[in-house]
């Protein structure tokens, strides 16, 4: 086998995804393995997409987004399109993850603050043993 190929063991071992997981990539048409009867091997460009897939997943980025990601690939603009778009939807979803922190970071604050009251309460109330 040509070293440029991979077959689905060594991508699942690579990437510790499941043989599912990628069948399912290929099924939306993110992933487009070569065929050998039965046997699907993967490119070098599988194998960048999927590792461009699951970094983008990781970070938030629908599957649609990440379609279109790899759809400017090809552009034949030496990816200038692609970088610019992935830099924009990299600020979109970072703004979102620190607002998704911030929120629970709020979160735990309030629910330590009930904790503390509940602590005293329970304390004031002689039912200190219920809060161990």
């Amino acid at each position: 086998m040509s070293e440029d190929l991979y077959t689905i063991g060594r991508m699942c071992d690579e990437f510790a995804v499941t043989p599912r997981t990628l069948r399912f990539y290929e099924a939306k048409e993110l992933l487009a393995p070569v065929r050998d009867g039965q046997k699907r091997l993967f490119t070098r460009r599988d194998r960048a997409r999927l590792k461009l897939i699951l970094r983008g997943k990781r970070f938030g980025f629908s599957l649609e987004e990440l379609r279109q990601l790899l759809d400017l690939y090809d552009l034949g603009d030496q990816q200038a399109t692609q970088l610019a778009r992935a830099y924009e939807l990299a600020l979109k979803h970072l703004a979102d993850l620190e607002a998704q922190r911030d929120e629970l970071q709020a979160a735990i604050t309030d629910l330590r603050e009930q904790i503390s009251w509940g602590e005293q309460e329970l304390a004031r109330r002689g039912m200190r043993g219920a809060a161990e």
